[in-house]
C-alpha cells in the first residue's frame, strides 16, 4: 500500500473519510444518532467525555491504512472538542472505551469478524452490536485481554462503564435508558418533548398569569369594598355626629330661651 505524504510537510496523510456513507438507510442512521445522541448529551456536562460518531480512528502511527470508523464510539478521559479524525498517538494513546455498530443490509460476516478482531486487538472494552432488520442485540467485553461475547441475557443488561440499560422491545426496537432511567430519544422525538414540554410551560405560565389576575382582582375588589364600608362608617359617623351636634344645638337654644323667660 502506498501511504500518501503531505508534500510541503512531508507528513503522513489521514483522510478524515473513508469513502463509505455513515448509514445505508433511514432505519440505520436514525439509530446511530440515536445512540450517539443519547451519549453525547449524557455526558454534556463532562468537558473530558468525547462521543462521536462515524469518526476514523486511527490508532498506529505512520500506519494510516489501519483504521476504522466506528457508529459511535466513546472515549472517556479525552476533551471534547473537534476533529477531522481520532490520531490515537495525540489523544494520550487512549483508545475509546466503548464502541457501537448498528448494521446495515449490506454488512457481512467476514466484515464484522474483521471489525470485532479490530476492536479486541487496539482496547475497546465494550461493543455493542446492533442489527434493526432482525432486531438482535448482541455484545462483547474485555475479559483479560481479550474482548469476549456476553452470554447473559442482555435484555435490561446495564454496561458496566457508561451504566445506560438496554431493552429489546417486542418488534425487536433497541431502547436504551441512561443512569436516571431517561431514555435516549430520536431527533424528532426530542424535538417533539421539546415542543410539547414548551407548550406546556406557556400554558401554565398563563394559568399562573390568568390566577394572578384573578387574584389581582379579587384584592381590588376587597380593597373596593374595604373602602365602601369605611365610607358608609364614615358617613355614618359624620351623620351621628350631625344629630348630637343638632340635639346639642336644640338643647342649648332651650335652655337659652328658658333663662329668657
Amino acid at each position: 500500500m502506498i501511504i500518501k505524504t503531505d508534500p510541503i510537510t512531508d507528513e503522513i496523510i489521514y483522510p478524515s473519510s473513508d469513502g463509505k456513507r455513515m448509514a445505508e438507510n433511514t432505519l440505520q442512521y436514525r439509530y446511530i444518532t440515536t445512540i450517539h445522541g443519547g451519549i453525547d448529551a449524557m455526558f454534556a456536562q463532562d468537558p473530558n467525555v468525547f462521543v462521536a460518531a462515524d469518526l476514523l480512528w486511527y490508532p498506529v502511527q505512520g500506519q494510516p491504512q489501519i483504521s476504522t470508523a466506528p457508529d459511535t464510539m466513546v472515549v472517556i478521559g479525552r476533551p471534547k472538542g473537534e476533529r477531522l479524525s481520532y490520531l490515537q498517538w495525540k489523544e494520550d494513546n487512549m483508545p475509546p472505551q466503548v464502541v457501537f455498530e448498528v448494521l446495515s443490509p449490506s454488512n457481512t460476516p467476514s466484515e464484522m469478524n474483521r471489525k470485532l478482531a479490530f476492536y479486541d486487538r487496539y482496547g475497546v472494552k465494550e461493543y455493542y452490536i446492533y442489527d434493526p432488520d432482525n432486531g438482535e442485540f448482541y455484545g462483547y467485553i474485555r475479559s483479560g485481554e481479550r474482548l469476549t461475547q456476553i452470554l447473559e441475557n442482555m435484555q435490561g443488561y446495564q454496561s458496566p462503564i457508561l451504566k445506560i440499560t438496554f431493552e429489546i422491545g417486542e418488534q425487536g426496537e433497541l431502547k436504551i435508558y441512561d443512569p436516571n432511567g431517561m431514555p435516549f430519544l430520536s431527533y424528532r422525538e426530542q424535538t417533539e418533548r421539546f415542543f410539547q414540554e414548551h407548550k406546556m410551560r406557556i400554558a401554565e405560565e398563563k394559568a399562573k398569569e390568568e390566577a394572578l389576575k384573578m387574584l389581582e382582582e379579587e384584592r381590588k375588589a376587597k380593597e373596593e369594598e374595604r373602602k365602601a364600608k369605611e365610607e358608609e362608617r364614615r358617613a355614618k359617623e359624620e351623620e351621628r355626629r350631625a344629630k348630637e351636634e343638632a340635639l346639642a344645638e336644640l338643647e342649648r337654644l332651650r335652655r337659652l330661651l328658658g333663662d329668657k323667660k
